[in-house]
């Protein structure tokens, strides 16, 4: 479904009332974009296109509907940039699940769905299709850790199989904000069906950006964390 020339609905089974969220909407600016994106989220999950040329690049969160901070971070990127020329397309998607952001919910119809991305029918298997159908060459999932969790600090996760462009990314965006990198051999080993091992198993580079915040809530300073890790990935490729 296409709401606007720049605005997609990935799919129409994950809609929500995401303005229902008192504490990601505290934090959430006025403006054209914004609006736009939160009212596509009635219908489904919402993917912005910014620029025309390549590379082309994804921006996600969240696939886990209770963290809040990356969510918050992709809508004021949305704002920041959509008027602005990039040197590439960055699609950005800030709600994976507006259902599950309505409810603040980890879960999507009781299932994890950053474990469910190799599932045909599920949404993150449709944002993973949607990645292959669009040409994306990387992709970055942004999420947040609650305190004393795992890995409870901020981090970037990559992995050096097959895609060896992953540990440089997550390499670059660490260094340039002093957090931990937190990188697996192969991409899949630990577990399956995040969408950063099932891009990287398919050859799209991708990593997964942590920061720290409590679920359900908007921890201090968390939005910024996770909007300058965005910034750091959107300047490895030059798009800004």
């Amino acid at each position: 479904m296409v709401l606007k020339d720049d605005i997609t609905i990935i799919s129409n089974k994950t809609g929500g009332i995401v303005n229902k969220n008192e504490n990601l909407m505290a934090y959430v600016p006025e403006g054209y974009t914004c609006t736009q994106l939160i009212n596509a989220a009635k219908h489904g999950t919402p993917m912005l296109k910014i620029g025309f040329s390549s590379p082309k690049i994804m921006i996600t969160a969240g696939v886990h509907g209770n963290e809040l901070p990356a969510q918050i971070a992709a809508l004021w990127l949305a704002e920041e940039l959509k008027d602005k020329n990039i040197n590439g397309t960055v699609y950005i998607i800030p709600f994976a699940i507006p259902d599950a952001t309505m409810k603040n919910s980890r879960r999507f119809k009781g299932f994890d769905m950053n474990r469910s991305a190799s599932k045909e029918g599920s949404i993150s298997n449709k944002i993973l299709n949607a990645i292959d159908d669009l040409n994306i060459v990387s992709i970055s999932d942004f999420h947040s850790t609650k305190p004393r969790s795992n890995p409870g600090i901020e981090s970037v996760f990559c992995s050096k199989n097959p895609c060896p462009e992953s540990y440089i990314i997550a390499k670059y965006i660490t260094n340039s904000m002093s957090s931990k990198i937190i990188c697996h051999s192969t991409a899949g080993s630990l577990y399956s069906g995040a969408i950063e091992d099932e891009c990287n198993i398919r050859g799209i580079t991708a990593v997964t950006c942590e920061v720290v915040s409590e679920n359900c809530e908007v921890t201090h300073g968390s939005p910024e964390r996770s909007y300058l890790q965005m910034i750091y990935y959107l300047k490895y490729f030059g798009l800004i």
